[in-house]
């Protein structure tokens, strides 16, 4: 892949926001596994709104209706779909394939994390298509409900170049190392109940901070060309994104302090 100069510079440019959510207060905090209980839920939002962008951005680079017509520009189709396959359809530590988000509820189950209000959720928006009407019926978090919403807005643009930029910039890659020594002393005490979260966080910095984010740079840099104001928009947006990270962030850490206030 050609790493370009507007890439470059945006990278640069977000620079501190990335070490502000890569070094955040909120892995510190998680001293048990009661604690990451809490993260999960409200992170299992970030890894639902992760795929809903991610197929926005296929409807939109390829053609998925009936009758077929090609669209766009092939190699553009070839990026997202390949991610479309990895995230869709990864393998479990058994070798089933499942999506990242049903992995996610697997993690969840598995460790006793309460998948309520996920569920809910999902099944509300299913019935109804009332984003606010699901988060009131499943008692989101407040700082989920403005992540989600968003993300949403962001899909609702129908602009390929600005879903890319959130793809690719603001996703799941920002998950720090120093997160997964936090899960491995926790699983020294419950070997029994993180194998899957440890697999799926594993995996998914593997995948995404590696191939997938290749890929997704290449797809971000060719969606926008040399078009100045498409560069422009995606700097804002992936501002805008990062900051809602740090908020989704920022709302599980003041759960977690307090109970102990």
């Amino acid at each position: 892949m050609i790493m370009n100069s507007q890439i470059q510079r945006i990278q640069e440019k977000i620079q501190p926001l990335r070490q502000e959510i890569i070094n955040h207060k909120v892995y510190s905090a998680i001293k048990g596994i009661d604690d990451l209980k809490v993260f999960m839920q409200y992170h299992v939002y970030a890894v639902w709104d992760f795929m809903s962008i991610l197929k926005s951005l296929q409807n939109n680079l390829t053609c998925t209706t009936v009758p077929w017509f090609p669209a766009g520009s092939a190699d553009t189709r070839f990026l997202i779909n390949e991610i479309v396959a990895g995230e869709e359809s990864d393998v479990d530590l058994e070798g089933k394939r499942k999506s990242h988000f049903e992995l996610y509820l697997d993690a969840m189950n598995q460790c006793g994390s309460d998948t309520s209000r996920i569920d809910t959720f999902v099944k509300a928006l299913k019935d109804t298509g009332d984003l606010n009407l699901s988060f009131e019926k499943s008692r989101t978090p407040k700082e989920a409900c403005q992540f989600v919403d968003f993300t949403f807005k962001v899909i609702e643009s129908q602009k390929p170049h600005l879903q890319s930029a959130v793809f690719t910039f603001g996703r799941e890659d920002l998950i720090p190392a120093m997160f997964i020594s936090i899960i491995d002393e926790i699983q020294k005490t419950f070997p029994e109940n993180l194998s899957i979260f440890k697999y799926y966080i594993e995996r998914h910095i593997e995948v995404d901070g590696g191939h997938h984010s290749h890929l997704a740079l290449q797809m971000t840099a060719n969606l926008c060309e040399n078009n100045k104001e498409y560069w422009q928009e995606v700097e804002k947006i992936t501002i805008e994104a990062l900051k809602q990270r740090v908020q989704l962030w920022n709302g599980v850490y003041n759960e977690l302090t307090a109970k102990y206030a």
